[in-house]
């Protein structure tokens, strides 16, 4: 089924692991797709899979913490496709430590590009989403509008050595409530999606060396408290933001869907 046809989504932070995966997923469905990133080649290569599929997508390189090219990414999405359906915030950042630990620039980093981040995306879109939908219902049309922003479920649990992260991923989910309320009336569904325990190269299993990754002891510790035996793969969690992007979900919005195997109930 391509139930996102001629419908026109920005993707963040989709050069890889989760983000990818939802670009490739909503593009599946028949959305035309921004790829964004930091850097333009991981967006590119994102972009060129889609096309190579038969899919359509651009990229737009940017830094979603800064509010001037948060509006140039938004912007640059709406005009290349005429118009913007769908925003998907899934831009971000780790730099863990224990609080005790964590500077200044630790701590707001992380909540800079997470939670500001999401923020700036959501602000910027309104001119293509809020103000378009205003005009639509006052001509007697009615389109529904999705952003689904990621969070996390150690903003529901907490994690040692991720209070930067834990909080920023508790604010969005304050955030999306919010909106949420703010633009039902504009047919703006805007929910997230809490992954758990994810196989990303940040969850990967860290070996001597490694800059990123988690000890073996630990990943055979966290998977021994998933109900469903396996850590998460990220089409789990695409498969739950194309749900939350689709005609199937005009009916729901402010919500926090969890993807976690059942690890945090």
């Amino acid at each position: 089924m391509r139930d996102l046809e001629h419908r026109r989504a920005l993707v963040t932070g989709a050069g890889r692991g989760i983000g990818r995966a939802i670009a490739l997923r909503l593009a599946e469905g028949g959305a035309a797709v921004i790829v964004n990133d930091l850097e333009p080649d991981p967006a590119e290569g994102v972009a060129e899979q889609i096309r190579h599929d038969g899919g359509e997508a651009s990229v737009c390189a940017g830094d979603v913490s800064n509010p001037v090219e948060a509006g140039s990414i938004v912007r640059t999405a709406a005009e290349t496709y005429g118009g913007l359906d769908i925003l998907i915030n899934n831009a971000g950042n780790l730099r863990d430590a224990l609080i005790h630990k964590m500077d200044e620039p630790t701590w707001q980093s992380v909540l800079d590009v997470h939670l500001t981040g999401s923020f700036h995306m959501i602000r910027s879109s309104s001119p293509w989403m809020r103000d378009v939908a205003k005009r639509e219902l006052e001509a007697g049309e009615t389109h529904h509008r999705k952003i689904v922003s990621l969070t996390s479920v150690v903003a529901e649990t907490g994690n040692p050595g991720q209070a930067n992260y834990s909080s920023a991923k508790g604010g969005i989910i304050s955030l999306t409530k919010t909106m949420a309320r703010e633009w039902a009336r504009f047919r703006i569904n805007v929910n997230c999606v809490a992954p758990g325990f994810i196989k990303t190269r940040m969850t990967a299993e860290k070996e001597e060396g490694d800059a990123v990754g988690i000890p073996p002891e630990i990943i055979e510790k966290v998977l021994r408290g998933i109900p469903l035996g396996r850590q998460g793969d990220p089409e789990d969690v695409a498969q739950a933001v194309y749900f939350l992007c689709s005609p199937d979900s005009d009916y729901i919005t402010g919500i926090v869907l969890g993807v976690n195997g059942g690890l945090h109930m």
